[in-house]
């Protein structure tokens, strides 16, 4: 369950990565990064209990 959580993340990232450079669409992006980072924070959070 945490790398797909960490896998959501990375892919989130990229997407506010490709979004900042290629298409400034404006507050999607921001959204997209926070959920990535939340995404991360979360699975440091619950650790490797799996």
């Amino acid at each position: 369950m945490s790398s797909l959580l960490y896998f959501i993340a990375v892919i989130l990232l990229i997407g506010w990565l490709v979004g900042v450079f290629a298409y400034s669409v404006g507050g999607l992006i921001h959204i997209l990064l926070v959920l990535a980072i939340i995404a991360v924070i979360f699975r440091l959070i619950s650790g490797r209990s799996v």
